[in-house]
C-alpha cells in the first residue's frame, strides 16, 4: 500500500495582507489546511486547524486575535468532519504533527485525543515556559491536553522508512517544523508557516511578525532548494494555490 496524502481546508482567516507579506497593503482570505497521511503503519494529521468553538464563539476563544481576524469557520469543516469525509476516525489516528502551536495550527488538537503528539523540542520548551510563549502566541488552551508527547530535536522519520519526515524551518516560532511526505509521484512538502504564499517563497517575503527573520529567511531557502530537487510545496496559506488543491480525495 503506498503512502497517501488527504489536504483539506477547515475554515478561512481574513486579516490584513501586511500581517503575510509585510508592507503590503489590503486585506486577503486565506484558507486553513491540515492534512492526513495514510501510511503503511499507521496514520498521521499535520496541523489540526481551528478550535471548534470559534464557529460560534471567536472572542471567547481567541481574545483579542478575533478582532486581527474574521474567522469563516462553518460546521463540517473541522478536522473531525474533514476525517470522516474519507473515513478516517479521528479517534485512531497514530500521530498528531504540529507544525507549531499557533490557534490555526494546534486549535483542532482536542479532536485527535489518542495520538502521539510530535514536535519539536524548541516549541515545546518555549510552550511550557508561561512568559515565552505567551511572547510566542501559545494559548495553552489549544495544546495541554495530555497528549503522549514526543518532543524531537531535528530532522525525524516518523515511520521508519523515510516516506513521512519531521523537517525543521525554524523562524516563525522558536520551533517551527514542517513535514516532507514521499509519494509515488515524488516529495510534496508541507510548509506550515515557514512560507505562506507562493510569493513568500518566490521572492523571499517575510511577514511583519516572525520570531526570527535570519532562521525564516534560512529555512525559506531550504525550501527553495527542496522545489529545486523536484519537491511539491504545499503553501501555508496561500488562497489561490489551495483553490486547485482538492479536497477528500488523495493527492496524486
Amino acid at each position: 500500500m503506498p503512502v497517501r496524502l488527504f489536504a483539506f481546508t477547515c475554515g478561512w482567516l481574513e486579516g490584513s495582507l501586511d500581517l503575510f507579506l509585510a508592507g503590503e497593503q489590503g486585506r486577503i482570505r486565506v484558507p486553513v489546511p491540515s492534512y492526513l497521511i495514510e501510511h503503511p503503519r499507521g496514520r498521521a494529521v499535520f496541523d489540526s486547524g481551528l478550535h471548534p468553538h470559534t464557529q460560534t464563539s471567536p472572542g471567547e476563544r481567541l481574545g483579542f486575535l478575533a478582532e486581527i481576524f474574521h474567522v469563516d469557520y462553518a460546521p463540517g469543516e473541522e478536522l473531525e468532519a474533514r476525517l470522516a469525509s474519507v473515513q478516517a476516525d479521528p479517534q485512531r489516528i497514530d500521530f498528531l504533527v504540529n507544525s507549531h502551536l499557533h490557534f490555526d495550527h494546534a486549535g483542532g488538537n482536542a479532536q485527535i485525543p489518542n495520538a502521539r503528539w510530535v514536535l519539536q523540542k524548541r516549541e515545546w520548551d518555549t510552550a511550557r515556559d508561561p512568559e515565552r510563549a505567551a511572547a510566542s502566541g501559545f494559548d495553552a488552551a489549544d495544546w495541554d491536553l495530555g497528549h503522549d508527547v514526543l518532543a524531537v530535536d531535528g530532522e525525524y522519520d516518523l515511520f521508519g522508512d523515510g516516506s513521512v519526515v519531521c523537517l525543521p524551518t525554524w523562524g516563525h516560532t522558536p520551533g517551527h517544523q514542517s513535514l516532507r511526505v514521499r509519494l509515488e509521484s515524488g516529495d510534496v512538502l508541507l510548509s506550515g508557516d515557514a512560507c505562506y504564499l507562493r510569493r513568500s517563497l518566490d521572492e523571499l517575503l517575510l511577514p511583519r511578525l516572525v520570531y526570527d527573520a535570519d532562521e525564516m529567511r534560512a529555512s525559506m531557502r531550504r525550501l527553495r532548494d527542496l522545489r529545486a530537487r523536484g519537491a511539491r510545496i504545499f503553501f501555508g496559506h496561500d488562497p489561490d494555490f489551495w483553490a486547485a488543491v482538492p479536497q477528500a480525495t488523495a493527492i496524486e
